[in-house]
């Protein structure tokens, strides 16, 4: 399914004309997959992957001295043993208020994906947290710095907010349809709703960045112009007997 989306994907209709060079697919290990890589490339897209442990990497100059189908390693196996690359210090700035960079330290080398081919490889990990878990990284775009590698990975984590404001605040997940074409539906309103709550809607105040803040301060925008409306209808004339008037046709009604 995702290889078949990438091939029908035309984002010029979504973004117009563009240089094919400049999209950047990111996306973790979950989708660690040849044909999904090979679907990118095919695009003359470029991508940012997150690798597996055992997903097999050759170096530059195995691939060179050794036949096609020999010489491959686990990527894991595959740093421990290429030690010559030192470490690199990469300092990445974050959101946050209280923490104005993250430290990682990295390795990198060039070398061979199997069944894809050339691609920079990244081994990253914490600085300050070395018994952490590593990350494998492939790009295969190879003008790119490994820092900027780093940073495009990173970029990717706001993928998992969005879908954890979704299911928290909009309700993403509760959708009980008897037909399938319902669900799209549910899941079109749902992504409408974000949209709007992150377009900076009037009257919510520009640092407001918080799902649940805005939530909330909309409710009270909506809520005070139902008062508002009610306490002008009430100062006209006849105006208590119009509210009167139109509270009976409400409860009638319901």
């Amino acid at each position: 399914m995702v290889i078949e989306y990438i091939n029908n994907l035309q984002l010029a209709d979504y973004i117009g004309n563009h240089n094919s060079k400049e999209v950047v697919v990111l996306a973790d290990s979950g989708y660690d997959d040849k044909r999904i890589e090979n679907a990118i490339v095919k695009k003359k897209w470029n991508f940012i992957i997150a690798l597996n442990k055992t997903r097999s990497v050759k170096s530059e100059r195995q691939n060179v001295n050794t036949p096609k189908s020999k010489g491959w390693t686990h990527i894991a196996e595959f740093f421990k043993t290429h030690r010559r690359p030192g470490w690199q210090t990469i300092r990445i700035p974050t959101n946050s208020s209280k923490r104005k960079r993250m430290e990682f330290r990295i390795r990198q080398i060039i070398g061979y994906l199997r069944h894809v081919g050339r691609v920079q490889l990244i081994c990253s990990e914490f600085k300050k947290r070395r018994n952490g878990r590593r990350k494998y990284l492939a790009c295969n775009d190879l003008r790119v710095k490994p820092r900027q590698i780093l940073i495009g990975y990173r970029l990717r984590w706001k993928i998992e907010i969005f879908h954890k404001e979704v299911k928290m605040f909009l309700g993403f997940e509760d959708a009980a349809t008897k037909w399938f074409v319902s669900v799209i539906a549910h899941v079109h309103w749902v992504y409408c709703a974000y949209i709007l709550l992150h377009s900076h809607p009037p009257g919510l105040p520009e640092h407001t960045t918080s799902l649940a803040d805005k939530q909330r301060k909309i409710k009270g925008i909506i809520d005070s112009k139902e008062k508002a409306r009610v306490i002008q209808l009430l100062t006209q004339i006849n105006g208590s007997d119009r509210y009167k008037n139109e509270l009976q046709t409400v409860l009638k009604a319901a």
